[in-house]
C-alpha cells in the first residue's frame, strides 16, 4: 500500500518526531547533541524552517517548527539526518547502516489551541522518561531558553510565546507557570496519536482550514463498514 503523503501547509506549525532505528540510541556523547543542533540550525536557515522548540532524547528527537513553504520541512529533515549520520555518527564511531527509523513523523498544530500544550509535551519528555525531576534540569531542550532567558538566539519565538507577556521577564515567568503541572494522560495520548497517524492536532474549524488549504482530507476515515442504502429489489 502506498504511503499517505504528509499534510503540509506553509506557515502552520508542525510537531515532528524522528526515532532511532529499532529505537536504538542516536546520541552517544555531549558532542553528538551539539553537532545535531548545529546541523539543525544550518539546515533550517537554508531551507526555510523556523524552529520554536526541541528536545533531543537518547534515541529520538522532538521538534516544533513552522515551515515557510511546502518543501521546507522535508528538505530540512533530510539535510539534518544525512549530515549528522555521515559527518558525525558514522565517521566518529566507525559505523554503517541505518541510524533513523525510516521517515520522520509530523502533524500540523493548531496554534491558537494547542501550541503551548505541544511545547509542554515536548519539553516534559525527559521528566516523563524519569531522566530528570524538572524540565530545566535537562540540558538538551529549549526549555531553559524560554523559562529562564537562555542564550539560544537561533530559536524562533512564536507569536503564542510572545503573547505571554510584554517583557522577557514576564514571558519567562508565565512560561514557567505552564509547567507547574504535568499534562494529563488523555492529552498526552491525544498528541501521541495525532503525530503517529499524521493527522492535524486541533479543532474541527482548524481541520476545515487545513483541508481547504491542502485540498485533501485532514481527518481519519470513519471506522466500520459503509452504511447500505435501502431501495427496491432489482427486477
Amino acid at each position: 500500500m502506498a504511503r499517505r503523503p504528509r499534510l503540509s501547509v506553509a506557515g502552520v506549525p508542525q510537531h515532528v518526531i524522528q526515532r532511532g532505528n529499532n529505537r536504538q540510541p542516536t546520541f552517544f556523547a555531549d558532542e553528538d547533541y551539539r553537532f545535531y543542533l548545529d546541523c539543525l540550525w544550518e539546515a533550517a536557515a537554508k531551507h526555510g524552517c523556523q524552529v520554536h522548540n526541541y528536545v533531543l532524547m537518547t534515541n529520538h528527537v522532538h521538534l516544533l517548527v513552522t515551515p515557510t513553504h511546502a518543501d521546507a520541512l522535508p528538505r530540512t529533515m533530510q539535510a539534518v539526518g544525512r549530515r549528522y549520520v555521515q559527518q558525525r555518527v558514522n565517521f566518529i564511531y566507525g559505523r554503517s547502516g541505518t541510524l533513523w527509523e525510516g521517515r520522520y513523523k509530523a502533524c500540523l498544530v493548531d496554534s491558537s489551541r494547542y501550541f503551548p500544550t505541544c511545547c509542554r509535551y515536548i519539553e516534559l519528555n525527559p521528566v516523563r522518561a524519569g531522566m530528570v525531576g524538572q524540565p530545566e534540569n535537562y540540558g538538551w531542550s529549549s526549555h531553559r531558553h524560554y523559562a529562564f532567558g537562555g542564550r539560544e538566539e537561533r530559536l524562533s519565538l512564536h507569536d503564542e510565546y510572545q503573547s505571554l507577556g510584554s517583557t522577557p521577564a514576564a514571558r519567562q515567568q508565565a512560561y514557567r507557570a505552564l509547567f507547574r503541572e504535568s499534562l494529563d494522560a488523555l492529552r498526552v495520548e491525544e498528541i501521541r496519536e495525532t503525530i503517529n497517524r499524521g493527522w492535524p492536532l486541533g479543532g474541527e474549524r482548524f481541520k476545515d482550514e487545513i483541508e481547504a488549504a491542502a485540498k485533501r482530507t485532514a481527518r481519519p476515515p470513519r471506522r466500520g463498514r459503509p452504511t447500505m442504502k435501502c431501495g427496491p429489489d432489482p427486477i
